[in-house]
Formats: structure tokens, C-alpha cells, sequence
């Protein structure tokens, strides 16, 4: 028994579902600086004029927008000669969103990949337990608990990034202050 002939595109679809998905893949791909990205000078990604041998990461915080809701006279309220309000006025409700802060994107200095071992994660998980910050087991990893940790800790200083930045990890104690 010969197999049924089918029509072009029932035999062109696998073929066209498999280079969707491919498209689809490259897509997803961790993009420089996107979240829990360490990408270093090996990877051409620095700010203009960084020094040689120092590892970076773009930390893009989002835009604040508050809605803002007023009040707008629609009519005004008419009056008799008298002065007397015949009909009072009548408003109406504009609801607006406004920027109250643009999107900043900031360079950050990170510890480079080769210093990020299990076992400077390890420390960086006592150092951020010790200070009330981090209830997760010390296992050496940069896990979601951790990352929320460092966010933690890096948010009173002005940077909402759970990426380890250098200056943090010198005030933790972790790495020598240059001097």
C-alpha cells in the first residue's frame, strides 16, 4: 500500500514549526545586562573608557508613573441676576498616568566571573545572613534567595539590582578596598 500523497503544506509544517521555534529560541536568549547577567570585558560589554580587567553590567531601573486624578469644571454653574445658582457647576473626573521619575540606565562594577566561585558565594551569603538579610541555606549558589538578599541590601544604597556590585561587596567586607 503506497503512503497517502499530502498537500505541500501539511509536509511543510514540521519544517516551518521547527524554524519558528528556532527563531522563538533565539529570542529567549539572556540578553548583556538583563537579569542575574554577569557579562565582563570578555564579553565587549563596558562602559566608554573602563578600565582593563574590570567586569561590568547595565542596570536599567524602571520609569515611576503615578496616575494623577482631577477634578475639571465641565460646566460652569449658572446664576439668576440675582446672583442666585440656578444649576450649581458640573465636573468631570480626568484620570491621566505621569512620569514622576524617567528610566535610568546605570553602569555597575561587578566582581568578576572568575572571583564569583562557590565559595565567595558562600561568604557573601554568611556576610548578608549575618546582617538580617538572607535565611536561605549556604550552598554557594546565586539563586533566586540570594539575589533577593543582595536587592536587600544594595536597595538603601541606591541600587534596586539584585547583581552583586563591587562597591557592595567591598562594604560587605568581601573584597580588599583599593587604596
Amino acid at each position: 500500500m503506497t503512503p497517502p500523497i499530502l498537500p505541500t503544506h501539511r509536509r511543510l509544517a514540521p519544517v516551518l514549526l521547527l524554524a519558528a521555534l528556532a527563531a522563538l529560541a533565539a529570542c529567549v536568549q539572556p540578553q548583556p545586562g538583563g537579569p542575574g547577567s554577569h557579562v565582563s570585558r570578555e564579553g565587549r560589554y563596558a562602559p566608554p573608557g573602563a578600565a582593563p580587567d574590570t567586569c561590568w553590567s547595565k542596570h536599567t531601573s524602571p520609569a515611576v508613573i503615578e496616575t494623577v486624578t482631577s477634578q475639571v469644571l465641565a460646566s460652569p454653574a449658572q446664576l439668576d441676576e440675582g446672583g442666585q445658582v440656578i444649576r450649581p457647576a458640573t465636573f468631570r473626573t480626568e484620570t491621566r498616568q505621569q512620569i514622576v521619575q524617567p528610566r535610568q540606565e546605570q553602569w555597575i562594577e561587578i566582581p568578576c566571573p572568575a572571583l564569583m566561585t562557590p565559595d565567595f558565594i558562600r561568604t557573601v551569603q554568611r556576610a548578608l545572613a549575618a546582617r538580617g538579610l538572607y535565611r536561605g541555606p549556604v550552598s554557594g549558589q546565586m539563586d533566586a534567595a540570594t539575589r533577593a538578599a543582595v536587592r536587600r541590601y544594595q536597595a538603601p544604597l541606591g541600587l534596586d539590582s539584585g547583581t552583586l556590585t563591587l562597591a557592595s561587596a567591598r562594604r560587605l567586607g568581601l573584597i580588599a578596598v583599593a587604596g
